[in-house]
């Protein structure tokens, strides 16, 4: 049985390579559109509980791909990417919000959370490096996993601020930078902790980015200095974005 998983799941090498703008990664983009814009067209028109269940839907079944993936990464790759663990915003909010949206105590994170989750996988659903890196066939498993996985939890993201009733305000954004500092620190401990050279082996990580400039436009004796300001930033920017293009949407549509 395991040749067989293995044979299935493991990198597609030669042929189609999955490219970041290709044409593989523009039909991924068009089907979580379609799917997204579906699902907002399905819940026009549902009472709050329908609406509600949809979203609980769209992050349990983000959890369940997160979770599964480790007990199949063995069968793919022969061991498990600790690339995976959650110390990216990707990951980590991705867990986060499955529990905020069970346990009442963390219904005030629920909001901030759903903010980076939605922002950090959005930007990988744009430009998913991670992938197109490995130079591998398009529907190849990892291929697979990783954009559905991120293209889930965009579409739970999306999902949450169409169907909640808590208002998406400037102050209620602005409560999503605590959460991206907290998750920059995370980041740096993670980096901290799993970084270094053991048994003849260097691991090297960059959670969250912010030991290396994945650009490799600062060197590299400065951006471990630099980049966690940067991340801050940067994702912060793009929750502001988010925020702002809601409003218009809003007010669009309310004219």
């Amino acid at each position: 049985m395991y040749p067989f998983l293995h044979q299935l799941l493991s990198d597609k090498k030669g042929g189609t390579v999955f490219t970041c703008f290709g044409l593989w990664h523009l039909l991924y983009l068009a089907v979580f559109l379609a799917v997204i814009a579906w699902l907002l067209f399905w819940l026009r028109g549902k009472n709050a509980e329908t609406q509600r269940r949809t979203a609980d839907g769209a992050i349990v079944f983000s959890f369940c791909l997160y979770m599964a993936d480790f007990f199949l990464m063995p069968l793919a790759y022969g061991a498990i990417d600790l690339e995976k663990l959650p110390f990216h915003a990707c990951t980590a909010t991705c867990v986060l919000c499955f529990i905020a949206r069970r346990h009442p105590r963390m219904e005030k994170m629920r909001l901030p959370l759903t903010l980076l989750a939605l922002a950090s996988n959005l930007i990988y659903v744009i430009y998913p490096a991670g992938v197109g890196w490995q130079q591998i066939h398009p529907l190849s498993y990892r291929v697979i996993q990783t954009l559905v996985y991120h293209g889930s939890m965009t579409a739970y993201g999306v999902l949450y601020l169409a169907c909640t009733e808590e208002r998406l305000t400037w102050k209620a954004c602005c409560r999503t930078l605590p959460v991206i500092i907290a998750m920059t620190l995370w980041a740096m401990l993670g980096n901290a902790l799993y970084n270094g050279t053991a048994d003849g082996y260097d691991h090297f990580f960059n959670w969250f980015f912010v030991v290396r400039d994945p650009f490799y436009l600062l060197p590299a004796d400065i951006a471990p200095y630099v980049m966690p300001f940067i991340m801050v930033l940067v994702m912060f920017t793009a929750v502001t974005l988010i925020y702002l293009l809601r409003r218009i949407i809003q007010k669009l549509v309310c004219q």
